[in-house]
């Protein structure tokens, strides 16, 4: 086992190593329900160590103090740690289940429902044989802040996600949002040191990450406050553990259903109230409790009831109720919010709250198994420009590379510009007031403000002879390669 410090190309290549171990024994949308719970559990038992022999030394040998809770982080029960799990050799999936409770319950502030209910002891999907495969490959390496600080750690972390997404497809979409859209959102809302952030609906984390990456460039992340909520039971934790292992001690994840049971609330029993919100709400849901809506005990009915089969304008109301006096939010959503009938009232209600700032319509494909388009919704408190929207069609602002569509940094620098400097453009961006809306039925249908400009014939030509020139240079790099491998074959 190597105790020097990784690179993050190791210590990417050493994790999916051990995650290809599961190739043709579980479904590729499973990885992570057993790959992550098995990451965290390692790494606290390498740093336990790692604070078991700095107190050792720092007691000049003493073990009761090297053993003492105030020394650790996180407790590891007697005959729990990593190193039982590794000189298991029957029943190995009984004994990692026995284990990772016990340090649940040892932990029980932070770390309790962390590991998920994975079924660890069914050995219909787990032989002991794949089970010690898999507990090798992560023996392999130490884990330790020594080997792997917390911001390495945290980037391993997100490579897994953002490659478990990748592998699996049709789950994807449920914890793992483009951070191409995230970088954007996070770019508008402009994060400060010492806010408060929330994701009523977090999946893995990786909005609130964004959110902490940002305030990183110019600040100190670390006085930012985390919260989470999240239903499914393995996401939570994989959220959990993701903050955790970014540093974020304090971060507070919560399950359970946002809109039947919000978990964040204040000491009087109202919604607590948030200076920064980023969302992804799942889109259009049918199956939630519409009929309680009508009264909300939390008052977040404040549009309207969204209609039965449509969720998210509950999503965008639950938001809106946890905004601060100075809190902004950003909210991805289908793009059918903003023309879909049956919401008119709702659409017709936010607008008048002067709430709404900003309407971004994105591009199609930028989201697994889903080449819908979609929109960024951008809510604030304390708008600027009272009594106006600001509308931007962006549908054009996409990269391709590889099959997987994105932003770009110059689509995110574009966009970020229109939205920065609030004004009109011809084909790209509108400032409509309330008079205006009405008279369009309230719809926010951005085809119906900005009419896309046609491209002249010289813009045309111009493309054209960019193309070929790129075109030209590909085929001579692609000849120069050819030709230097056969020269090294003579």
């Amino acid at each position: 086992m190597t105790d020097s410090k990784l690179t993050i190309q190791e210590l990417e290549t050493y994790l999916w190593k051990a995650a290809i171990n599961l190739r043709n024994k579980i479904d590729a949308g499973d990885y992570k329900v057993y790959i992550f719970p098995l990451l965290f559990y390692k790494r606290i038992c390498d740093i336990y160590d790692e604070e078991y022999k700095n107190a050792l030394t720092e007691s000049k040998g003493k073990k009761d103090y090297a053993t003492s809770q105030f020394v650790h982080n996180f407790q590891i029960p007697d005959g729990v740690h990593w190193n039982d799990l590794r000189n298991t050799s029957k029943n190995i999936g009984d004994k990692l289940q026995k284990n990772l409770r016990s340090i649940e319950k040892a932990n029980k502030k932070r770390l309790i429902g962390i590991f998920g209910d994975t079924e660890w002891a069914n050995k219909d999907v787990l032989s002991d044989e794949t089970l010690k495969n898999l507990i090798e490959d992560f023996s392999s390496i130490n884990l330790s802040t020594k080997t792997v600080p917390d911001d390495l750690m945290g980037t391993g972390y997100e490579y897994l996600v953002k490659q478990f997404a990748d592998d699996s497809g049709h789950t994807a979409a449920e914890f793992y949002t483009n951070r191409t859209v995230v970088t954007l959102m996070s770019k508008i809302l402009a994060p400060e040191e010492g806010e408060s952030i929330y994701d009523p609906t977090c999946g893995s984390g990786g909005m609130l990450l964004e959110a902490v990456n940002f305030v990183k460039r110019k600040g100190n992340p670390m006085t930012l406050k985390l919260f989470g909520q999240e239903k499914n039971t393995t996401t939570s934790g994989i959220a959990k553990m993701n903050l955790l292992l970014h540093g974020f001690q304090d971060a507070e994840i919560k399950r359970g259903d946002t809109l039947s049971e919000p978990l964040f609330l204040d000491e009087t029993g109202s919604l607590r109230k948030f200076d920064v919100i980023l969302a992804n709400p799942p889109y259009s849901i049918s199956k939630w409790n519409q009929k309680a809506w009508g009264q909300d005990p939390f008052g977040r009915n404040i549009l309207g009831t969204p209609p039965k089969g449509k969720a998210d304008y509950a999503f965008i109301q639950h938001i809106l109720a946890s905004l601060s006096e100075k809190g902004r939010a950003a909210i991805l959503l289908p793009h059918g919010v903003l023309f879909r009938d049956g919401e008119n009232e709702l659409r017709e209600n936010l607008v008048k709250s002067d709430k709404l700032e900003c309407v971004i319509g994105l591009g199609s494909d930028l989201f697994y198994n889903s080449s819908m388009p979609s929109c960024i919704m951008i809510l604030n408190n304390n708008k600027k420009w009272k009594k106006k929207i600001l509308l931007i069609d962006a549908s054009d602002q996409t990269s391709k590379l590889d099959n997987m569509t994105f932003l770009s940094d110059s689509n995110i620098d574009s966009i970020f510009k229109n939205w920065s400097e609030f004004r009109v453009k011809k084909g790209i961006s509108f400032i409509a007031d309330e008079n205006m809306i009405k008279q369009k039925q309230y719809s926010l249908n951005i085809k119906l403000y900005i009419k896309k400009l046609s491209k002249s014939k010289n813009e045309i030509n111009e493309i054209l002879v960019e193309w070929k020139s790129f075109s030209q240079n590909t085929l001579q790099s692609i000849s120069k390669i050819i030709l230097d491998v056969e020269a090294i074959k003579n």
